[in-house]
């Protein structure tokens, strides 16, 4: 399998889809961010002295996905049409389990704006509750499905 971001002498560039179909294309990306049981009773009961922890970070999360080709070199800039992030409180880690959805219709997918979200949200929520809970740990950031295009359907087993 060949790398499409890099030209025949090795160069990185930005991969050409003139020719490409427009289609539907959908990814989804997940991940969390764990936190102390303390931390994580602040965020759930909307104790954190920044304010919403939850509803700031799905803002975030939308952001960092339109701002995706700003942020990777190689991105190409999309007209998205659909940004979804959940944010979901699992105290049995104790912390906040993120999924993005990222639709568009157009010539090359949206996994990278997918992980975007997800990174961004997460990044947020530690942002929040950093003063309580410097050792959190963010994890697990994948595609967990991918839709639409030339190379079909994958979906995270």
């Amino acid at each position: 399998m060949s790398l499409t971001h890099f030209d025949a002498k090795g160069d990185a560039h930005m991969v050409d889809v003139t020719d490409k179909a427009v289609t539907d294309r959908v990814a989804v990306a997940e991940g969390y961010i764990s936190m102390t049981s303390q931390t994580f009773d602040i965020v759930s009961e909307g104790r954190a002295k920044k304010g919403d922890v939850l509803g700031v970070a799905r803002l975030a999360g939308i952001m960092g996905a339109k701002k995706t080709p700003d942020l990777i070199p190689l991105c190409h800039p999309l007209p998205l049409t659909k940004v979804a992030v959940e944010l979901t409180l699992d105290p049995e880690l104790p912390g906040v389990r993120i999924a993005a959805t990222v639709r568009t219709t157009g010539q090359t997918g949206v996994e990278m704006e997918a992980l975007t979200a997800v990174s961004t949200a997460a990044l947020t929520v530690y942002d929040m509750v950093k003063a309580v809970d410097k050792a959190m740990q963010i994890g697990g950031i994948r595609v967990t499905l991918k839709d639409g295009g030339k190379s079909g359907r994958y979906e995270a087993t």
